[in-house]
């Protein structure tokens, strides 16, 4: 899988402009706030995906315009592509070789890319919530139709924790729970099971990448935390489970007024020598692992499409040493990647490829 071509017009700050990146490696580099990571988030934002950055539709518009407009032509499926996406009116709308689509969620599956920025240094040190949705986002890559299941388990989780504030009100509504308990067990079943697969296929290549960038000193391992499962089983299974804890959490619901068991509140621990990377792990480690995450979604994705997915570095190679970097490269020498960094000498040792500047906005070829 391949960019070939991407058209930009009143997207943030960047002028309008065609990028024709090379198959291999494209370096872009320039000062600080000249559009680096903004060109990687138009070419992202291809995936179907939300903007990694956690941008609202709205603020990708260009001051002073009413709608952006990308149009990137890509290789995939032994075949050249196009697509395109209009921001305007606070949303996305997108076509797929001259078909119009619904919204650019239907654009997931299509093309496929893996992104590391800075912001995903906070996959092990912040929250449940980052680690969650690395692994939803994974998966939305690889099963498209898990993107529409992730709408409906939060859509019915929304409407039940909705129901949850009005029962101390109204107490006849509370026999009602059980429409929406049957619901969200159904559902949440589904992504527990999805969530328990893709880390088991996660794991192995993660732990293998990473004990390579730390040269065997380090043992690293994954492991999903869910809170509403006692034992393994199937989807089946595990929406018994979770329909009896949410049935157990009742009174705790209805009190706190929202819904305290369930997939949205599972974590993934990370760990390195078997302990937390989040509580014990150094920089450099907690670093090396989001790196190993990140490459492993990226074969994982090959593994099931067949086609090696774009990769997207932002602003990384500096906060590297030389055998972290040297690592990184050998095992992406075969994908189209997209480096940014503030001086091009970081990546001079490489060669081919492309290298282009980005200075206010304008792409230039060097």
């Amino acid at each position: 899988m391949r960019i070939e071509r991407l058209a930009v017009r009143q997207f943030r700050n960047l002028k309008d402009f065609v990028f024709e990146p090379r198959d291999g490696i494209n370096v872009i580099y320039g000062k600080n706030a000249q559009g680096k990571t903004n060109l990687l988030e138009a070419m992202w934002l291809f995936t179907g995906g939300k903007s990694f950055r956690g941008a609202r539709d709205s603020e990708m518009i260009g001051f002073g315009a009413e709608t952006a407009r990308l149009d990137m032509n890509f290789f995939c499926e032994e075949r050249s592509q196009n697509a395109v996406i209009l921001i305007q009116n606070k949303k996305r709308n997108a076509s797929l070789n001259g078909v119009e689509k619904n919204s650019a969620l239907d654009l997931m599956g299509k093309f496929r890319a893996v992104i590391f920025s800075p912001e995903h240094l906070s996959l092990v040190k912040a929250g449940p919530a980052m680690r969650r949705n690395f692994v939803d986002g994974a998966l939305c890559q690889i099963k498209p139709v898990y993107a529409r299941l992730l709408y409906q388990y939060n859509r019915t989780l929304a409407q039940r924790n909705a129901l949850l504030k009005d029962i101390p009100r109204h107490s006849e509504l509370l026999d009602t729970l059980e429409i929406w308990d049957e619901k969200l067990s159904r559902y949440g079943g589904e992504i527990i099971r999805e969530r328990f697969s893709y880390l088991k296929r996660l794991n192995p290549p993660a732990k293998e990448i990473y004990e390579g960038i730390s040269r065997n000193s380090e043992e690293f391992s994954l492991h999903y935390r869910c809170g509403v499962i006692q034992k393994k089983g199937g989807a089946e299974h595990y929406s018994k489970e979770m329909r009896e804890a949410l049935s157990a959490a009742r009174s705790d619901d209805v009190a706190a007024g929202f819904t305290t068991v369930g997939p949205h509140r599972d974590d993934v621990e990370i760990s390195v020598d078997g302990f937390s990377a989040r509580s014990y792990a150094s920089q450099g480690q907690q670093r090396s692992a989001v790196l190993a995450l990140k490459l492993a979604e990226a074969a994982l994705l090959e593994q099931k499409t067949q086609e090696e997915p774009v990769v997207f570095l932002d602003d990384v190679m500096s906060e590297l040493d030389a055998g972290r970097q040297d690592y990184l490269l050998n095992h992406l020498e075969k994908r189209q990647i997209f480096i940014t960094c503030c001086e091009p000498e970081t990546v001079g040792r490489l060669s081919g490829g492309g290298r282009f500047e980005m200075e206010n906005g304008r792409l230039f070829v060097r």
